[in-house]
This record gives structure tokens, sequence and C-alpha cells, in this order.
């Protein structure tokens, strides 16, 4: 199983969603788009809005599967939590 967040650092929603990842000891990737800079930076933003059709954040993708915003019970239901 493959989870990534693409979050911003000044985002709450952002840090629940690392801190629930994180207190149930997932292994995840995260890229804090607004820490990235030049083409990196505008590479992520368009990574998530080609995944999420939007800029909202944070979006975690588990597998193939796309949360955007801070939703804990689809996460518990794609992780097996």
């Amino acid at each position: 199983m493959t989870v990534k967040v693409f979050a911003l650092s000044t985002c709450p929603y952002c840090r629940m969603t690392r801190k629930y990842l994180d207190e149930n000891e997932v292994d995840y990737d995260v890229a804090e788009v607004d820490q990235l800079a030049g083409q990196e930076r505008e590479d992520a933003i368009a990574e998530v809005k080609n995944i999420s059709g939007g800029t909202s954040f944070p979006v975690i993708v588990i597998d193939e599967e796309v949360i955007v915003g801070f939703n804990k019970k689809r996460m518990k239901e794609l992780l097996d939590l």
C-alpha cells in the first residue's frame, strides 16, 4: 500500500491528517507544497489539480483512491484500521 499526502505547512486539516496517520503508524510520503520552490512547487500543484480537480488541501492518495480534506472515516476504510 502506498500513501502520499499533499499538504500545506499552515493547514490545520493537513496537520490533523498527518497526526492521524502517525498515530496509526502508517508509512506515507508527504509533500508540503508551500515549502517547495520553483519547478518542484509548480509540478506538485499541477499534480494536485490533476488528481483532485482543484487546489484544496490536504489531498491524500491511498493506492489509487483520492481523498480531499481530512476524512478520518474514509482513511480508516482504505487503510483497514
